[in-house]
């Protein structure tokens, strides 16, 4: 898993569909927030409900948030609402969607603002 994450700055990284068993390691490495860009089901019924990685998630006591949209799908109020999360999460932050691409897109125009 830690192969997969980017790490942005000291305190935002991004990266590909987490599963459950990617949680402990996620908590071990220190992030503190986990944030869902990809909406449930687009990758079939092999991927894991946001709703399940939540729970597991603050079982380890993390924060979770679920922001999710599709590419293409991307609003001002979202980016606004992706913001405001980073804002006010305990860090450092772990975003993730498909490929990370989504996450990146929805921070670095976060950024901007």
């Amino acid at each position: 898993m830690s192969a997969s994450i980017t790490k942005h700055t000291p305190t935002f990284s991004t990266a590909p569909q987490i599963g459950l068993e990617d949680l402990a390691e996620i908590a071990a490495l220190g992030y503190k927030t986990i944030i869902c860009n990809r909406p449930d089901g687009e990758g079939g019924p092999d991927q894991p409900s946001s709703a399940s990685i939540k729970a597991e998630a603050e079982k380890l006591g993390l924060a979770f948030h679920s922001i999710p949209f599709t590419s293409g799908q991307l609003t001002e109020d979202l980016v606004k609402e992706f913001a405001k999360t980073i804002d006010n999460a305990n860090t450092p932050v772990l975003a993730y969607c498909r490929s990370g691409a989504r996450s990146t897109q929805i921070w670095s125009l976060g950024q901007a603002t």
